[in-house]
Parts: structure tokens; sequence; C-alpha cells
């Protein structure tokens, strides 16, 4: 099971993401860094373990604003060998392709993102990226048929239940399941929720294909040998 570390970009600054509620976010303390720039919290966080991905939420350019391709090119060059995957909001077939050709980074079509089922159906048509299906407090955000078939998902689906991100109340195990069982081989991937090293194991004995981190990496529950038994 791969560990993601993920990184939430707001104003030019990495933020504290909590519960989704992404109007109270504010600039990340941390440990592993002694700012908030993207840089020095990703140098923590990578110092943490080989990680070979590292999530990126571009905040700002979800919420359709200017976005942090200055910052992810920066990334990209100081980390030639690791793999960025970048959800900017991007929805479009069009700005798909740009990011494909251009970079940086591999895309994630967040479900939030996309206004209905034609429009998913155009962004996941190229295979290019990756499909978040993104779950708030109120339930799935984003065309309901996406969520519902199955057969419309790409070989890889990350399950974001944004009620659960910083909150500490373990992953969404039920709701992984139910995927899982519908998912036909495909990788799933868990986001939100993860308390510690007990959490990863219940989450590798279910079978998904990887977790993203953030809070759990930033407190210190998950230490480098947590880090290191996954990852080895």
């Amino acid at each position: 099971m791969e560990l993601i570390p993920v990184i939430d970009l707001m104003g030019g600054a990495v933020v504290h993401a909590r519960r989704g509620a992404r109007e109270a976010y504010r600039p990340i303390e941390t440990p592993l860094s002694a700012s908030a720039a993207p840089q020095d919290v990703a140098e923590g966080l990578l110092a943490l373990g080989a990680f070979r991905t590292l999530y990126i939420a571009d905040l700002d350019a979800i919420a359709g604003g200017r976005g942090h391709d200055a910052v992810l090119e920066a990334l990209a060059v100081r980390h030639p060998g690791l793999a960025l995957w970048v959800d900017a909001g991007e929805a479009s077939a069009a700005a798909l392709a740009r990011r494909v050709a251009g970079g940086p980074g591999r895309p994630v079509i967040g479900s939030e993102s996309l206004a209905d089922l034609a429009v998913a159906k155009a962004a996941l048509a190229s295979g290019a990226g990756l499909l978040s299906l993104d779950y708030g407090p109120e339930g799935p955000r984003g065309p309901s048929e996406l969520h519902a078939d199955a057969n419309l998902w790409p070989e890889a689906v990350i399950v974001m239940t944004l009620a659960r991100v910083g909150a500490g109340q373990g992953p969404d195990m039920e709701r992984l399941s139910a995927i899982l069982a519908r998912a036909d081989g495909r990788r799933v991937y868990a986001a939100g929720g993860v308390r510690d090293a007990g959490d990863l194991h219940r989450l590798a004995n279910l079978g998904v294909a990887g977790v993203l981190l953030a809070s759990a990496l930033h407190d210190g529950r998950l230490s480098r040998e947590d880090v290191a038994a996954f990852m080895g």
C-alpha cells in the first residue's frame, strides 16, 4: 500500500485542511517545517520517508482563482523523481490536455468540479487523469451517476471523504468497502481520517492501493518507523 503525503495550497502557503471547511483554513504550523512555504513543507514531509508521490490540492485554482503552477514547477524541478498528483479543479478536456502535455503533474479530476455527467464523461475520456470521488458532509459531490456507475471510473480512483480530513475520526471504512466491492480491479486510494499506524493496517487489510496523509504526519502520530514499515 502506497503512502502519499498531501499539500493543500491557498494564497501561496500550505494550509491545514480540516473537514473541508476551506474558508476556515489557515497557514499550517508543523514541527516538520519552519514555515508554511510550500517548498519548506514539502521538504519536511519528504524527509519522513521514501515517498514516490506527492498529492497537491490547489485550493485557489479549484475555487476558480489564480493557481500555483509556479510552485508546482519549482517542486518538480527540485524533486525530479517525485510524481505529482494535482487537483487544480480542471474539468474540461482542454484543461486536462494542457496539464498532461505541459504539466507539472498528473491531473486529479475531482467530482466536485464536474458540472454534470456529460462534462464528467468528456473529462475522463482521455484516460489521462485520476478520478477523485468527493464526499462532503451532505453526501456525494458532483454528478450522482458518476458515483453510482463504476463503469465510468478510470483505473485509479481516490475516495475523498472531506468531512474526515483533519478530523481524527478514522477512515470511512464503510464507504471504502462499498466502493472496493464495485471497483472491479481498479486501484482505490483512501483520503481523509487516518489517525495512526493501526488505521494504515486496517486500510491495507481492506485492500486499498494507497492512502493520502497529512495531519497524522504533521502531528507525529505516524513516525518515520511507521512510514518505513509500509514503504519498504
